[in-house]
């Protein structure tokens, strides 16, 4: 799997904040802290020592990539790395004898990977060039040209269909959702194999008439076969604090598959393929 920073979404939920910025993210684990000050002593100007740690001035952070090996405790770590096409295609290689074994391959997550630049295309080439298959995990909230660079390259994309509202999603992602239909209709125009995957996130999307009309959409997208329930936790909201963020999404509660399974037979009522978990 390849995971690609930088999303034009803001899921209140987001369990991966850190891969929301298409720059480098510092972040800060209080809890590792020594008081070693390697950190302050580099002089960024936006790292001030106190008696139980730093303090982060986060609106003035820049170039957190230079202190991604200061500290020796790793309270401050840094979230992002470049890598060139060919130092990629190398890691992929280390795994060719599985995926000819398998008949497995390479997905793309994020972050939104469609939202990267003319280099995703030439590493698309080069794992097409190799046989290797490619799934895109994607919100689709993006251009319709940065999607149709992707056809004929892609074995599946794995669609992320957070509602229908677009109200709603509005409010709680920031985005549009009229952009990700339109997208994901004209996917399925081309035949595209495509997969569905609704995270369910209590005070969202978690009720029997709000998902049903998540999956009478899906139905009646008839190239689309197969959707999948994301189960809603909390597990990323310490990471907020490590980024001088705030997690909005103060929602306790951890969902049991079983509270899915009334989502699951509906959906197979209609002719889908459905589980729990991606």
């Amino acid at each position: 799997m390849i995971f690609f920073k930088g999303c034009p979404l803001r899921c209140d939920w987001c369990s991966n904040p850190e891969s929301q910025s298409f720059d480098y993210s510092l972040m800060y684990d209080r809890k590792l802290c020594k008081n070693f000050e390697d950190c302050v002593k580099y002089d960024t100007g936006y790292l001030t020592s106190v008696d139980n740690g730093i303090i982060i001035d986060w609106d003035s952070v820049s170039h957190p990539e230079r202190l991604a090996n200061v500290c020796l405790s790793k309270a401050i770590t840094v979230s992002g790395e470049e890598k060139s096409l060919s130092e990629i295609m190398k890691e992929v290689e280390k795994d060719s004898l599985f995926f000819q074994q398998s008949g497995g391959g390479v997905t793309f997550s994020g972050g939104e990977p469609l939202a990267q630049g003319t280099e995703l295309e030439k590493l698309l080439n080069e794992l097409n060039a190799q046989n290797i298959d490619v799934a895109i995990e994607t919100t689709l909230h993006v251009s319709w040209a940065q999607i149709q660079r992707c056809l004929g390259k892609t074995g599946t994309f794995l669609v992320d269909l957070k509602h229908t509202d677009s109200d709603k999603f509005k409010k709680y992602t920031g985005g549009n959702s009229d952009l990700v239909l339109t997208n994901l209709k004209k996917l399925v125009a081309r035949n595209e194999n495509i997969t569905i995957r609704v995270p369910i996130i209590p005070e969202f999307n978690h009720t029997f008439q709000e998902m049903k009309e998540i999956i009478d959409l899906t139905s009646s997208l008839k190239t689309i076969r197969e959707i999948h329930f994301l189960p809603f936790h909390n597990l990323g909201s310490a990471k907020y604090e490590m980024l001088g963020m705030k997690y909005k999404y103060n929602v306790k509660q951890h969902l049991d598959p079983a509270e899915m399974q009334e989502y699951v037979a509906y959906a197979e009522s209609v002719g889908l393929t459905a589980k729990i978990g991606g």
